[in-house]
């Protein structure tokens, strides 16, 4: 066999002893080739051996070769030969360009080589002998030229590769499990982004065993993109994905406690709302940890998708035939399930677009309410009774002390629920006894709410206002006007003083001017000292015994209007104040051993059931003490309008439950209730099911009209 003496020299790692000064190239085509001899030292040929005396020109042209560094990997598998071949045709060198004016590279034997590599696995530096050199083995017909051997350095990989390297390789079972869970975990973590439901009664396996068309084009993207643009691509759309993911958790939140979708654009306020209700449930700490995890969860969420969105495009790089014949039967199968309709489950198809739905759903809420912003600022200029002389304002209630009055989360479900019907029912029909023999009566009917489960604001101020106040834009737009209000139209006809009693305003409130309120009475000045009751700053009996004492009971010049809002039957209904005898109320310290009694808000905030029931026991506090005052404190002249601002949370009320609430008007003067006689409203507190729904804005000009104002638009 013929050695090329351009062949490059392998790298040194068999130090000679250093009695020997070099080795000497037996020729694979010797004799002695496979003897042991030949094995442990190199015997010297003729035709291999050129002595330096023989040679001048190697001396005249003898130069130090470069030092070539090469980076390898130290923990690197090497593939050791079996036995030599014992054809000489088998084994060749290897050939590198030639390096003029250099010295011939060494030429090692087949079994040198393998244990030169067998030794490069465990070594980290090469150890040179100085002074060594091998004179140049010549092949019959081979080109004689003078190359000096570059020099090798072997650099070692960073030790976190060969550590992780050599646990692959002396756990391979493991590894490979490992390997196979991540990438099952990436799978499952971007399907159930692609097809996670925005209502949590939706969430089920069905759901989730589709095929995302969103998948499929983003395979095929990664698939073809360079690895650069595939990674770029890859974090883009993991981040986007774990966005749209903590966005359908908010609106699973959302549809729950409001019974409505997050929205992008006006709902992010809220947050600093919720934030004050879970300090006045859970306390400052309980309230900082539910939101360091909430931080955590959304950072884990967008890291989370991100990995995996880059795993699986990685994956598909590695194995393109592979991937791209599964995206291209995945994609017949949804072109096919699609085109037939094709379900899982009713209402459930194989082929889901669930993704570019949503997309679709929040551009489209974007635009509808940037456009809702401009178009209802034109609408709330319209008013038919802005302009209505004073004269001519509720002639018909001149001389009545007027009491609007608002039960907290008083909904309709509160009497029709199989769970909370009954109690409240009972509570309705023994108040409306007290309020017949009492000479009272009472005309009752429903209204439906511009909002659900929360955001009570709105309620209010769609009551009081007569405009469709159903979001945070249209409420600010609002009261940054100067609309006629309920209370501000008795206060224009100067009739009237007008006063708000508000235990649930614990801050400064510039909307007071908005509603036409001369006093306001907050939570900082009703004298309460005693306990909260979870988010309720008092006791709804205490409120109304504050409001006879600071307000009612007084002398006044005019009748009053008084505006007030009653917070017992806020959520968590827990724990929930009891009635106590109306001379012990005090300054409100009777309390501080009932709200120790109490349930505490972990009792019951996740169970339903629980919920629904202390829900009821809430609603029937609030009415009885809303009418044991009215039978104390009321007279001839008293006039009260009663009504829920929203129905309770999803939770509580039931998926998919109306937006009603319930209205009364109790009166003495049997003429105030003969003039709503046309609106077909049911005898007593309890309304009927059938009487007839009207949207709650419609009350304001239709209460408006009934007694005695005449429109002036």
């Amino acid at each position: 066999m013929s050695f090329n003496t351009s062949s490059r020299q392998l790298s040194k790692t068999d130090e000679a002893p250093e009695d020997v000064p070099s080795q000497e190239v037996t020729p694979l085509d010797s004799p002695e080739a496979g003897t042991p001899e030949a094995e442990t030292a190199e015997t010297e040929t003729p035709e291999a051996s050129v002595p330096e005396a023989e040679a001048p020109e190697a001396d005249a042209a003898e130069a130090e070769a470069p030092e070539v560094e090469v980076e390898v990997e130290v923990e690197v598998e090497v593939e050791a030969e079996a036995e030599a071949d014992p054809e000489p045709e088998a084994a060749e060198a290897p050939e590198v360009p030639e390096v003029p004016e250099a010295k011939a590279p060494e030429t090692e034997t087949p079994e040198a080589r393998t244990a030169e590599a067998t030794t490069s696995e465990t070594e980290t530096s090469e150890t040179e002998t100085p002074g060594a050199e091998t004179p140049e083995a010549e092949s019959p017909g081979a080109e004689a030229s003078d190359v000096d051997a570059p020099e090798v350095t072997v650099t070692p990989r960073p030790r976190r590769w060969r550590v992780w390297g050599g646990w692959r390789e002396k756990y391979p079972v493991a590894a490979r499990v490992l390997w196979w869970t991540t990438t099952a975990v990436a799978l499952a973590v971007v399907v159930v982004a692609l097809l996670m439901p925005t209502q949590a009664d939706k969430v089920r396996v069905a759901a989730f065993v589709r095929l995302p068309v969103e998948a499929i084009f983003g395979a095929a993207l990664l698939i073809v993109l360079p690895r650069r643009p595939r990674i770029a691509l890859a974090v883009l759309a993991g981040l986007g994905l774990g966005a749209l993911t903590v966005v359908n958790f908010l609106d699973i939140g959302f549809n729950e406690y409001l019974g409505r979708g997050f929205n992008v654009v006006l709902d992010w306020s809220l947050f600093s709302d919720a934030q004050g209700y879970l300090q006045d449930t859970f306390g400052k700490g309980g309230a900082f940890g539910i939101a360091a995890l909430a931080v955590t969860l959304v950072i884990a969420v967008l890291a989370l998708t991100t990995m995996s969105v880059i795993r699986l495009g990685n994956l598909a790089a590695r194995n393109t035939e592979t991937a791209t014949r599964t995206t291209l039967v995945l994609a017949i199968v949804w072109v096919t399930c699609a085109a037939l309709g094709v379900q899982y489950a009713p209402g459930i198809p194989i082929a889901s677009e669930h993704t570019m739905q949503a997309l679709q759903f929040k551009t489209e809420q974007v635009r509808r309410t940037l456009r809702d912003e401009a178009e209802f600022a034109k609408i709330a200029k319209k008013d038919d009774f802005a302009d209505t002389p004073p004269d001519q304002l509720l002639t018909g209630l001149r001389g009545k002390d007027m009491m609007i009055t608002f039960i907290e989360s008083y909904g309709r479900s509160a009497i029709e629920d199989p769970v909370m019907a009954p109690g409240v029912d009972a509570t309705l029909t023994a108040e409306n006894e007290k309020l017949t023999q009492a000479g009272f009566a009472a005309k009752s009917g429903w209204l439906t709410s511009a909002t659900y489960g929360g955001s009570s604001w709105l309620g209010h101020s769609t009551f009081m206002s007569g405009l469709w106040i159903s979001n945070q834009q249209r409420y600010r737009t609002v009261t940054a006007g100067e609309r006629l209000t309920l209370p501000g139209a008795f206060k224009k006809t100067g009739a009237w003083d007008t006063v708000g009693v508000m235990p649930g305003i614990q801050k400064a409130w510039p909307e007071q001017k908005f509603y036409g309120i001369d006093k306001l009475y907050d939570s900082h000045k009703l004298g309460y000292k005693g306990p909260k009751f979870s988010w309720s700053t008092m006791p709804d009996q205490y409120a109304l015994t504050a409001f006879e004492r600071l307000v009612h009971s007084k002398k006044h010049d005019k009748p009053l209007m008084s505006t007030i809002i009653l917070t017992s039957s806020h959520q968590p209904w827990a724990p929930i104040p009891t009635l106590v005898p109306q001379d012990q109320v005090g300054d409100g310290s009777i309390y501080n051993a009932i709200e120790k009694a109490g349930k505490k808000p972990g009792d019951i905030i996740t169970d339903s059931t629980k919920s629904k029931q202390e829900y009821g026991k809430s609603i029937q506090y609030s009415v009885s003490s809303l009418i044991n005052y009215l039978v104390k404190y009321g007279n001839k002249n008293t006039v009260l309008i009663f009504l829920g601002d929203h129905q309770p949370i999803a939770r509580v009320s039931g998926n998919h439950a109306s937006r009603d609430v319930p209205v009364s008007i109790v009166a003495k003067d049997p003429k105030v209730l003969d003039k709503i006689a046309d609106w077909n409203w049911a005898d007593g507190l309890q309304p009927q099911q059938d009487i007839p729904v009207w949207k709650m804005n419609d009350f304001r000009d239709r209460f408006l009209t009934a007694y005695g104002s005449t429109p002036a638009p």
